[in-house]
Formats: structure tokens, C-alpha cells, sequence
């Protein structure tokens, strides 16, 4: 499961890079188009920026995840890393999701689907961790 996560991050990591070629469309089918937009009336190279700072949060986000599947080398706090990357995709995908289901918008399928997918994304550290740091017995 850890090795599943680590690779999506990686791919979307990849996928924030190269989306960069086609900046504008990448916003637009994201549903932050108008964000960039004002981002970019601060300073042209802010979207830009921004894109390529998430891009290496989901590099770092898959490195731990080969980390902790032993694909890797090891890397510092990669216990503690992988639950609170965890929880991260968890609050975003579930927070977003009831807040999705709540309102009604015309791109609220497409905001549903990332929001299931960063759930799955999620579950995939979780679970991948629980199964990696089980509990053993005090007796064992």
C-alpha cells in the first residue's frame, strides 16, 4: 500500500511539471483557474511558482512512501511522516467532500472525484503504515 501511495504522489508530482507546459488549461480543469489568475496579477511567475512547490510536496509525499516500503533509503521521522501525510489527504478529501455534497456547482463532479481520490490516496498511507507498524504484544 506505502508503495502505491509513494508512486501516485510521484505521478502527480510528474503530472504538476509537466502540466506547467500548458498552464491556463491545467488550471482551468482543475478548478483554479481564478485563483491562479489573481495570483498571477500579484506577480506573472506565481502560478508558476506555487505549481512547482505542490509538485515537490507530492515528490517529497511519494519519497516517504518508498521510504517506508523499504524502496528507498530510509528517511528522517518516516514513521510519524507517513500517518500525518495520512491524515493530510484524509481532512482534505473527507473535509472537502462534505463540503462538496453540500453545495451545488456546476464542477461539483469533478471536485467530488479529487476528492475521493485524496481519500483513496489517504487510505493507502494508513493503511499501508498500520499494516508496516502493527502493534505487537507487550508479551511478544
Amino acid at each position: 500500500m506505502l508503495k502505491l501511495g509513494g508512486y501516485i504522489n510521484i505521478i502527480i508530482a510528474i503530472a504538476h511539471i509537466v502540466g506547467l507546459l500548458w498552464a491556463e488549461k491545467m488550471f482551468e480543469v482543475t478548478g483554479i483557474g481564478k485563483e491562479m489568475a489573481e495570483l498571477a496579477q500579484t506577480h506573472s511567475s506565481l502560478p508558476y511558482l506555487v505549481t512547482i512547490f505542490v509538485a515537490i510536496v507530492f515528490l517529497i509525499f511519494g519519497l516517504y512512501g518508498l521510504s517506508a516500503d523499504n524502496r528507498f533509503r530510509r528517511l528522517p521521522l518516516v514513521k510519524p511522516l507517513i500517518f500525518v501525510i495520512a491524515g493530510i489527504y484524509l481532512l482534505r478529501g473527507i473535509g472537502e467532500l462534505m463540503f462538496d455534497l453540500e453545495k451545488q456547482q456546476a464542477n461539483q463532479f469533478l471536485e467530488i472525484t479529487y476528492s475521493l481520490i485524496a481519500v483513496f490516496i489517504g487510505m493507502t498511507f494508513l493503511i499501508g503504515g498500520l499494516r508496516k507498524w502493527k502493534l505487537k504484544p507487550a508479551n511478544g
